[in-house]
């Protein structure tokens, strides 16, 4: 049975998540959106899977583009959200990815750092495997994932802003096997504490999940604007399988 109580689907239900970063904005995605559509050559028939969606930024552009677009995530709250903005080629479901898929795609993405949620290394290329059965011959997964050596190098240990009178006091450290952010929310008299705990993941262990999971990378880029990826300098880690 999975823990009812996994750090994502505390956090991920929230207003609070939401406003932290409320940065993410509709430009940004359209931007990595349409370089990825052409990179792929996708055309307007083929069928995409956005997983997880949050409240559906990129799906909506996808589906803007003539695309057929499903638009998954394990939090209710965001599908409740996203479910406002359907259309004849948007619909939304809830959807944990560590389940196998129902149906097959001719795209996978993964955005936004979504990988890697899980306690157990071993989950990835299980999840990569669902991935893997859920694409039509020949189809591509997208995994957009942080720079682990970017993100060691430009670690702030601790953090204070206040968004529309809410106040954040963030700590982050990274440890061995996680990258863990500890949130403090201070909403008037209110409290509340939340927890992001991502995977320490680099490219050598996503190049063994893949193999284990009968995946092969074919491009890596390091940006939204899809330039090359550099261990040292690049912002994220954008790994193209089939």
């Amino acid at each position: 049975m999975k823990n009812k109580t996994e750090w994502f689907q505390d956090w991920f239900n929230t207003t609070y998540y939401h406003l932290l970063y409320d940065y993410r904005n509709e430009e940004e995605a359209e931007h990595f959106m349409s370089n990825l559509l052409k990179f792929l050559n996708l055309t307007p028939s083929d069928t995409i899977l956005d997983l997880p969606c949050g409240r559906g930024r990129h799906s909506l552009f996808l589906s803007a583009q003539g695309h057929h677009v499903i638009g998954a995530d394990i939090s209710e709250n965001s599908i409740s959200h996203a479910r406002h903005f359907e259309n004849q080629n948007l619909r939304f479901m809830i959807h944990d990815m560590r389940d196998p898929l129902k149906e097959r795609y001719n795209a996978i993405f993964n955005l936004f750092t979504s990988f890697g949620y899980f306690e157990h290394e071993e989950t990835n290329a299980r999840v990569l495997k669902n991935f893997k059965l859920g694409l039509v011959e020949n189809g591509h997964l997208v995994i957009d994932f942080l720079n682990l050596s970017k993100v060691r190098a430009e670690l702030i240990p601790h953090q204070e802003l206040v968004k529309k009178g809410v106040k954040y006091i963030i700590e982050k450290k990274i440890t061995n096997r996680f990258i863990i952010k500890d949130i403090k929310v201070l909403d008037g008299d209110n409290q509340y504490a939340f927890q992001e705990k991502v995977q320490a993941l680099d490219l050598e262990k996503f190049e063994r999940y893949s193999r284990e999971a009968g995946l092969r990378i074919v491009k890596i880029f390091g940006d939204y604007s899809l330039n090359d990826f550099s261990e040292e300098s690049s912002d994220r880690l954008i790994l193209i399988m089939q």
